[in-house]
């Protein structure tokens, strides 16, 4: 009797495990984009691939777009409330909920994609973002990079300080607090209602992105003025996790989920340098109306001012910013040496 006992026992236990190797979890992610915003929704829709993919099809991740869920600028209190067990967004989106969350995005006059992926696997910027994001409930990780930003679209050429003065114009995070800082109007509007709202005069201008994502939008057609980028020199997208659902994944599941995030965020880097460069090359042969200029001297000084005044200002005021924006710049000033003997001075010597 007893060994019969313990021989369905055994094949309980053996039942009970195959079992388990094969359920399936089922995941559900809110993403901040459209449904045709390559390459940021790419991201996302790669990495669910990817993970059930990578899972045997035991982890299942449905995707949905903002027009699905209708709060693009909600993924955070989504994720963090439970109503998605996965976010994709970018974290300057909630900076009045978390100005310590902001820099993980990107900060003005900041590292470069390459020096922040560094920063985040090796220098120890992943462990403080979990640092900061814990109290929300939630885990965070690199979402995709979309490398050096376009400094934005304008109606009229801006060439000098008084030309921004009154100026309606959307850009957010910490860019948004500079520019506000030298007297522009500043907003925030979701991504699907730029279009209306530059051609409607509700904006006189606005950043986005860079070409590959700007062509789409056809903002060309309305701002001609295109300027270079310095307030997003590598914005990051966030993966952002409900740690309830993610403790409740397998060891093995919870890996396969950590690499698939880490695969799709550099191929999104990938993705759109390509994207831009193709999307740039249709933009100057279609639209020879674009004039892409640089911001003036008097223009660059006074936003460094203001992004260190606003730093200083804010740091002052959050102990947990102060060390995030502290730990950037020490790994910045390291890297950067490394960024200038390399790429910048190939650049420099071999640009015509």
């Amino acid at each position: 009797m007893k060994l019969f006992f313990k021989f369905t026992l055994l094949i309980s236990f053996i039942l009970t495990s195959s079992l388990s190797a094969e359920k399936v979890y089922k995941l559900k992610m809110a993403t901040t984009w459209g449904p045709t915003a390559a390459p940021l929704i790419d991201s996302a829709k790669n990495m669910a691939k990817l993970a059930e993919e990578m899972s045997n099809g035991q982890l299942k991740i449905r995707v949905d777009a903002s027009n699905k869920h209708k709060a693009p600028l909600g993924i955070l209190d989504m994720v963090k409330g439970g109503q998605y067990d996965l976010g994709h967004s970018a974290s300057y989106y909630w900076k009045g909920k978390d100005i310590a969350a902001l820099p993980f995005t990107s900060m003005p006059f900041g590292m470069t994609a390459p020096e922040q992926y560094s920063w985040f696997y090796y220098g120890g910027g992943l462990e403080l973002m979990q640092k900061v994001y814990s109290k929300h409930k939630v885990l965070s990780f690199p979402g995709g990079s979309t490398g050096v930003q376009m400094g934005g679209w304008f109606k009229n050429e801006i060439k000098s300080l008084d030309d921004l003065k009154g100026l309606k114009m959307r850009i957010p995070g910490f860019a948004g607090e500079v520019m506000a800082k030298l007297g522009v109007q500043v907003t925030n509007i979701a991504p699907g209602e730029l279009f209306t709202a530059l051609e409607r005069n509700t904006i006189d201008a606005l950043e986005w992105v860079g070409p590959s994502m700007d062509i789409k939008m056809g903002f060309q057609k309305i701002a001609p003025f295109y300027y270079t980028g310095w307030h997003e020199p590598a914005s990051e997208m966030q993966f952002l996790v409900n740690k309830k659902a993610y403790k409740k994944l397998p060891k093995h599941l919870q890996k396969v989920l950590t690499t698939a995030m880490r695969v799709a965020a550099y191929d999104m880097y990938a993705q759109n340098y390509n994207m831009n460069a193709i999307a740039w090359d249709k933009m100057k042969t279609e639209n020879p109306n674009i004039k892409v200029l640089t911001f003036s001297k008097e223009i660059m000084d006074a936003m460094k001012k203001a992004n260190a005044e606003l730093r200083a200002d804010l740091s002052s005021k959050s102990a947990e910013l102060k060390e995030v924006l502290d730990h950037q710049e020490a790994y910045m000033k390291k890297a950067r040496e490394w960024t200038k003997m390399s790429d910048y001075l190939y650049l420099k010597d071999n640009l015509k």
